[in-house]
């Protein structure tokens, strides 16, 4: 039966560990010649509706190290939902390729691709979630705290937009206590703190939402930011940015931090904006580390998904 990674919800908080594990595992051996090419054969198509430089080349680079094959369908040519339907996109490129990697505005639009197709297919970011950069995210802090997730506070200030959700749903999954700060009107969307309180639960994590930047980072291990408009809302930009001033990561608000904290970024960050040039290019930021590792994390869930078989036997072996 075929497995999607739509959404940090479709991996259970084991699969979530056992990934990360592989990531970091496939990151020590990437220039270790393997005993045998991983997914030979294999093809993976990407169309992106959206420009990309970190998720194009890692996914396209990841497929080739594990003996792929990938390719980029130019989104302008495919047009879909204009140019033919989804479903019947759907339905073609599932007669030729084995997997399918998509990075669109819309969440709906993957859902109908998955819905309708009987390869695998990733979500490389929607205006819902960005489940690998969050795969990645927390390899780069199992690796920066020695997995001591339960010991680990995270706060994420800015928008409450998809990498937040994301990032609240495997933070709470892995036992991470976790405290966003958003400005009125831009708090995360009630189903993913109500799915991320669920998964607290389970873990021993904790969730926090507040409107205080301050509070947020006090004592913080790692502190999060994006940019305060993502790209489709540009359009909102002047307006944003009064909005949410007082959310700058800059030199006061990390003091309220932990004294060894780590700085975080998914990328690409507007400078001047959501963090200034002194703190994402001071001594505690993460940010290309934080970059490096979408490489493995999706390498990972592309064996997992393609090879599950072979995916778990390698955790196994770890």
């Amino acid at each position: 039966m075929k497995r999607d990674f739509l959404s940090i919800n479709d991996f259970s908080p084991v699969e979530l560990k056992k990934t990360i594990r592989l990531a970091a595992w496939l990151k020590r051996v990437r220039k270790t010649p393997l005993s045998l090419h991983l997914s030979e054969g294999s093809s993976m198509a990407m169309i992106f509706e959206k420009p990309s430089l970190r998720t194009r080349v890692t996914f396209e680079l990841a497929m080739v190290e594990l003996g792929g094959h990938a390719f980029e369908l130019q989104a302008a040519g495919v047009r879909l939902g204009e140019r033919e339907s989804v479903p019947d996109v759907a339905h073609n490129l599932e007669r030729w390729v084995d997997i399918l990697v998509v990075r669109v505005f819309e969440n709906e639009t993957i859902r109908v691709l998955a819905d309708n197709m009987k390869i695998p297919v990733i979500n490389a970011l929607c205006n819902r979630e960005h489940p690998c950069q969050a795969v990645a995210d927390l390899l780069t802090v199992a690796e920066l705290s020695k997995d001591a997730f339960p010991r680990v506070k995270l706060a994420y200030v800015g928008d409450g937009n998809n990498v937040c959700h994301s990032l609240i749903l495997i933070s709470s999954a892995l036992g991470i206590k976790i405290s966003v700060a958003t400005p009125e009107g831009y708090e995360p969307q009630p189903e993913y703190v109500g799915r991320a309180a669920e998964l607290c639960v389970s873990s021993g994590g904790s969730l926090e939402l507040g409107h205080d930047p301050e509070a947020a980072v006090e004592g913080a291990d790692f502190i999060y930011t994006d940019v305060w408009a993502s790209m489709g809302q540009e359009d909102e930009m002047a307006q944003r940015r009064e909005v949410f001033n007082a959310f700058q990561v800059n030199e006061k608000l990390v003091r309220r931090a932990a004294k060894n904290y780590y700085l975080l970024h998914c990328l690409p960050a507007h400078r001047g904006e959501e963090i200034t040039d002194e703190i994402i290019d001071g001594p505690h930021s993460k940010v290309f580390d934080q970059a490096e590792n979408r490489l493995h994390a999706q390498k990972a869930i592309i064996l997992k998904l393609l090879t599950p078989e072979i995916a778990e036997n390698l955790i196994e072996k770890i």
